[in-house]
């Protein structure tokens, strides 16, 4: 059965290289991130002018298609068109000596915990409205923590975060190319009871930094080396499993180059795990527990200058949130802020850059009032519900970014809200959702203290305000009649339905589409047909419907048929640049028409003599609709002979 998205796969597939130009693809909750072999193969303006496509993004080693909330569905449609499995390279080719620092580490961040990126939002929002609950609850003189609907719940919501190192494990194992069970059998020895329960009668070392809840203690010894371990044990620990895993995958190669075929299949993972995990316990957890320590404690001495910290660190951060989602740099801070709650039990930077996505969606929300258009209202209204409950990409590509002035307005008022979230030492005390589902994150779980929860919705309302009331009385709709033409006319739509036939709308010799100079025809990123090279200057309609775009300069015809299928003709390559000069218009746009109807008569000598070609495709712009699109002539055709069969 056909897919409605197996066109846009098509398209994406083509206009990324081909299949053998990928070497691996994962997505997030809006993008498809590519790792391709040769970024200059990309056909990029092609996908950014494909509808379904909001834009096309290049960060981090990663070439990202930005779909929106269905990226999921797409995704799955690419996978099984493209014949690859997801996260799985296809090949061993890598592009991480390619890559400098930043970006290798932001390419390794973001594939670690995008797969577990939507029930990491799940299992948060889970624990938040648990915390909203228990706060409820309480102020009534109630307590239901101990009740088996709250603790049935809370297993969920707090052993996902408790037993991460072993997630983690899997999809760390998967990005290194490890052994995955063996990634997953570091983080299970991470999260071990036995192991977390030392802490508890340990010997303490003391504590490292002053008003830091890391302090190191050991209780027993590997063959007379201290085990030593952060006071709380590794549980809900983000750093140490991501380092071990990537040993233990370096580890793993190594030894697959000298054991012996017939044994690999258990002595590898044996060895590995045999090796690896005293070496988590001794040397790899206690440094990178340090190191993350001493990076969250310098975070948190500039929030604590007196008066100044907090406020300059939101302002810094919610007028720059936006500006690293867009290239995808906020995936560097996400083990910071993991980091910071597993030690301290509550983080301040995820508080600085909450305003920021409410900001952004009221900017979005203010142009949907605001604007006349009505394709702006169209793609701003779902990109405003979007923006609400999170996602702001839809919003930030579709509309705020190309149109910049509302964009710049949309990171003032993150700053603002950011400000003063800064100002008032806001904190949130658990990894939540997006969006709304994020304000339960800020109640104290453990006091029930509510103060953060006031001020995370009081810097909210105030960036939303700042944002929706400078761009309503600001936002102009911008002149769009003909710059985005050919876009314009292939998202048109029409009626459902399926016609059998397409017929010539003019006289002349067909070519394969492919041979159309202009790459946006010939690559079939408009859709699939064919052209024609025309030996008289008359267009006729080539179904029964009706003129859905003709532009005032007579060269590009969209029309739409009754049974639903939309057909672009575009006279003539660059035409547009004659301003209608040689054309002469036959026809109104919204006009109903029959098969063989007279729409446009056109001069090919004045044409050629401007130095333009007549060739003129003829698009099924639609294609996702239909489970075929086949050219149907060849040589030369006349008025009404049959040229595109669709099914």
């Amino acid at each position: 059965m056909a897919n409605k998205y197996d066109g846009l796969a098509k398209i994406i597939i083509q206009n990324v290289g081909g299949r053998d130009n990928i070497i691996s693809l994962t997505h997030c909750i809006t993008r498809l991130r590519f790792k391709l072999k040769d970024e200059s193969k990309a056909n990029t303006d092609i996908l950014k002018a494909t509808e379904g496509i909001v834009t096309v993004m290049k960060s981090g080693g990663q070439y990202q298609v930005v779909i929106g909330n269905h990226v999921p569905d797409v995704y799955a449609v690419v996978c099984e068109k493209a014949h690859i499995t997801g996260n799985a390279p296809i090949s061993e080719d890598t592009q991480g000596e390619k890559m400098g620092f930043g970006a290798r580490l932001i390419d390794i961040i973001s594939g670690i915990f995008q797969p577990a990126l939507g029930v990491l939002c799940a299992a948060g929002i889970i624990k938040g409205f648990l915390a909203l609950w228990a706060f409820i609850a309480s102020s009534q003189g109630l307590d239901i923590t101990t009740s088996g609907a709250y603790m049935t719940w809370y297993a969920v919501g707090d052993g996902f975060f408790y037993f991460l190192p072993i997630l983690l494990g899997l999809t760390a194992a998967r990005k290194f190319k490890g052994n995955e069970f063996v990634g997953m059998a570091l983080g299970a020895a991470l999260c071990y009871p036995g192991m977390v329960n030392i802490t508890s009668t340990a010997e303490a070392i003391g504590s490292i930094f002053t008003g830091s809840s890391f302090e190191m203690a050991y209780h027993s010894t590997f063959f007379g080396i201290p085990i030593i371990m952060p006071q709380s044990g590794y549980p809900s620990s983000v750093v140490p499993v991501i380092a071990a895993v990537a040993c233990a995958a370096w580890l793993e190669k190594r030894l697959k180059k000298v054991i012996p075929d017939v044994v690999k299949t258990f002595i590898v993972p044996v060895l590995v795990l045999v090796i690896m995990v005293p070496v988590t316990y001794i040397v790899v957890g206690p440094i990178t527990s340090l190191l993350s320590s001493l990076v969250g404690v310098g975070f948190n001495l500039i929030l604590n200058i007196p008066v100044v910290g907090g406020l300059l660190a939101g302002l810094v951060l919610g007028a720059l949130w936006q500006v690293l989602v867009i290239f995808g740099l906020h995936w560097g801070l996400i083990p910071l802020i993991m980091m910071n709650i597993g030690t301290m039990g509550s983080d301040m930077i995820m508080s600085l850059a909450f305003p920021a996505s409410f900001a952004q969606t009221m900017v979005v929300f203010a142009i949907a009032l605001k604007t006349r258009d009505v394709k702006t209202r169209n793609v701003a209204i779902p990109a405003a519900i979007s923006g609400i409950f999170g996602v702001t990409e839809p919003a930030i590509y579709g509309v705020t970014l190309p149109k910049k002035k509302p964009f710049i307005i949309s990171c003032i008022a993150a700053s603002i809200g950011g400000g003063i979230a800064g100002l008032m030492g806001v904190k949130i005390y658990l990894m939540g959702g997006l969006g709304v589902f994020g304000f339960p994150a800020f109640i104290d779980n453990k006091t029930n203290s509510v103060y953060s929860l006031i001020w995370a919705s009081v810097a909210t309302v105030a960036a939303m305000a700042v944002a929706f009331i400078v761009t309503y009385i600001t936002y102009r709709d911008e002149d769009t009649s003909i710059s985005r033409e050919t876009k314009d006319i292939t998202a048109t739509k029409g009626t459902t339905g399926i016609p059998k036939t397409v017929i010539s709308p003019m006289k002349g010799k067909v070519i394969d589409l492919g041979e159309v100079e202009d790459e946006a025809f010939s690559s079939g990123g408009l859709g699939q047909g064919v052209a024609i090279i025309p030996t008289e200057g008359k267009v006729y309609s080539p179904i029964d419907g009706e003129i859905v775009t003709f532009y005032p300069t007579g060269h590009a015809i969209g029309l739409v048929s009754t049974e639903g299928i939309e057909v672009l003709i575009h006279v003539g390559m660059d035409t547009v640049k004659m301003n209608g000069d040689g054309f002469l218009i036959k026809a109104s746009q919204g006009a109903k028409v029959k098969k063989g109807d007279l729409l446009l008569e056109f001069d090919i000598a004045k044409i050629k003599a401007a130095g333009y070609s007549v060739t003129t495709p003829i698009a099924i712009t639609n294609i996702e609709n239909f489970t075929d699109v086949i050219p149907d002539a060849s040589g030369n055709v006349n008025v009404g002979d049959k040229i595109i069969t669709v099914i």
